[in-house]
């Protein structure tokens, strides 16, 4: 049977009663106005009724429910909540962070919203049907044998092992208020072009930018161009963000850029102009007491941090849209992010895995996964996560498809991404399935020695390593093991992890190897093969032995 690990946040979360994720939850577009409507609500699901602290999922142990109900239950959520005197200063907006996988939303029995994703954010304007006293109800829906939606590591609950994890539904994110102005700024668009930053706002209002240190700038059709011949560039040795404001007739709100430029130069991924090599690390977001969602957000920092101690730069956000305030914290903190799309689609351990191990890794593409509904899902949810999370100086580089899994016609996709954003490097096809539009020459190796020839492209060695060790008492499955080569101690597993890193990885850097992503952050239920335990309570491996690596890696 599977042990139930807490991490220490999440037993201080459980001790003190307190209401969960009070952060602001919009770094890069702030106002005074906010209300958090995180906290105790009444979940009703196949004729039973909870109390459900949100923003955690029932299928977590911080929700208070720890249940997952059968697919395409409906979730009832419902809450009542007053507005503060005051607060309503023309329009009154309803954020959901992210709820899986669809959505209706009801204020006083008027329904005024729906959404289909269960990745990323949406907003409600609920102003038509408030009153002084007023009940807010949620009903989520979700299904994963509906294959059409993005469903990352999700797995029905019989099948859960190994790679595959326990499911999530429902709410996951932050439920919260704002009160904006009839002529509000809706969205903020902040391009980052070599050393110049674009800033557009819509709709497009008139008005002006501020930027402490390097002056006021007007806002004209809601844009303004950001320059400066001295800029302070973001590195993650060198986290600078230049904080502002924008100001229109009616509205202000608060954000954040940072001046970096991604380029390509004699086959290398450079940053600010120079050669620079990522070091990373495969990153999937999970926690053994909130599942999707941490117990809070400082617990991002923490995960950053730890890997920034061992000298790694860079996390590969794997097949999952985390909410803002992660991406925050590797803005602040100096991280970058090899972001992943979700997948959806059907995964086939035959065609996915297996024969691309043993070598069958070109396949034509335009007539895999040719549902059409499903396509369209991928790609209507992509361009969403795309524009979401694009202001992030700290995401570098787009996965579009991870191993065949849900891949079709990759290069008329890769099209779509670049017009979406060509100011980042765009990896269409991790591991392999390689067809010809890409930026980077992408390769996953396990169960075999790294060997790696220099092509027409920057090489990304964007998964390997894998390797296992069960510190005991920090392990969700004591009777299985999960990864790629097992080590019953410390000292040997964190012996083969140099070793493969001195004698595979260093060495492929003067062949061409540009970034390479170790599997992985931390241990994921059945899967031992993090750097961290589950619970994020043992580090398995010290810096004095992996700042070495770094230094010759990135010098």
């Amino acid at each position: 049977m599977p042990v139930q690990l807490t991490t220490i946040q999440g037993e201080q979360l459980l001790q003190s009663g307190e209401k969960p994720w009070q952060v602001y939850p919009r770094p890069q577009l702030q106002r005074d106005s906010y209300v958090n409507l995180n906290g105790t609500w009444q979940l009703t699901a196949e004729g039973e009724t909870y109390e459900i602290q949100v923003p955690f999922c029932p299928e977590s142990l911080l929700s208070g429910v720890q249940k997952h109900f059968s697919e395409g239950t409906t979730l009832e959520y419902r809450r009542k909540f007053l507005l503060p005197e005051g607060f309503n200063k023309g329009r009154v907006l309803l954020h959901i962070g992210a709820a899986d996988q669809k959505a209706k939303i009801y204020v006083n029995q008027v329904l005024l919203g729906t959404h289909i994703g269960g990745y990323d954010a949406f907003t409600v304007d609920i102003t038509p049907a408030l009153q002084e006293e007023n009940e807010l109800v949620i009903l989520c829906t979700d299904d994963l044998r509906d294959q059409s939606q993005p469903y990352g590591k999700q797995v029905l609950p019989k099948k859960r092992g190994g790679m595959w994890y326990t499911p999530v539904s429902g709410i996951w994110q932050t439920v919260w208020l704002e009160s904006v102005p009839e002529s509000y700024i809706e969205s903020l668009r902040i391009d980052n072009r070599g050393y110049t930053v674009e800033i557009t706002v819509t709709p497009a209002l008139t008005g002006i930018v501020t930027v402490p240190g390097l002056g006021v700038f007007p806002l004209k059709d809601g844009k303004t161009l950001i320059e400066t011949d001295k800029p302070h560039l973001w590195s993650p040795e060198d986290p600078y963000l230049y904080y502002f404001t924008v100001e229109t007739a009616q509205d202000r709100i608060r954000s954040y850029f940072a001046i970096r430029s991604l380029e390509i130069i004699d086959n290398r991924l450079c940053l600010n102009g120079k050669p620079y090599f990522f070091h990373g690390l495969l990153d999937q977001g999970y926690w053994p007491d909130g599942l999707f969602t941490p117990a809070t957000p400082e617990c991002y920092a923490d995960d950053i941090l730890a890997m920034k101690q061992l000298g790694f730069n860079m996390l590969r956000k794997h097949i999952k849209i985390e909410p803002e305030e992660f991406y925050y914290q590797c803005d602040r903190l100096g991280m970058v992010v090899f972001q992943d799309m979700v997948n959806n689609a059907d995964y086939a351990f035959f065609r996915d895995t297996a024969l691309p191990t043993i070598g069958l890794q070109r396949l034509p593409d335009k007539r895999l996964h040719r549902d059409r509904k499903t396509r369209r899902e991928f790609l209507r949810q992509a361009e969403s996560a795309v524009r979401q999370l694009q202001n992030h100086p700290c995401i570098c580089y787009w996965t579009i498809f991870n191993e065949a899994w849900g891949q079709f016609d990759s290069d008329r996709v890769y099209e779509i991404f670049k017009k979406l954003d060509d100011t980042r490097f765009i990896d269409s096809t991790s591991g392999w399935f390689r067809r010809k539009k890409t930026d980077v020459d992408s390769r996953h190796v396990y169960f075999k020695p790294i060997r790696l020839k220099e092509t027409d492209k920057p090489l990304v060695l964007s998964e390997f390593g894998g390797y296992s060790y069960k510190p005991e008492g920090h392990v969700f499955n004591t009777e299985s093991t999960y990864g790629y080569g097992k080590y019953s101690n410390q000292e040997d597993f964190a012996a083969a992890v140099v070793k493969l890193y001195e004698e595979q990885v260093i060495p492929a850097k003067e062949k061409g190897l540009c970034a390479a992503v170790y599997t992985q952050v931390s241990d994921i239920e059945d899967e031992t093969n993090g750097i961290l335990t589950y619970d994020r309570k043992v580090c398995k491996l010290k810096a004095e032995l992996m700042l070495p690596i770094a230094e010759k890696l990135t010098k």
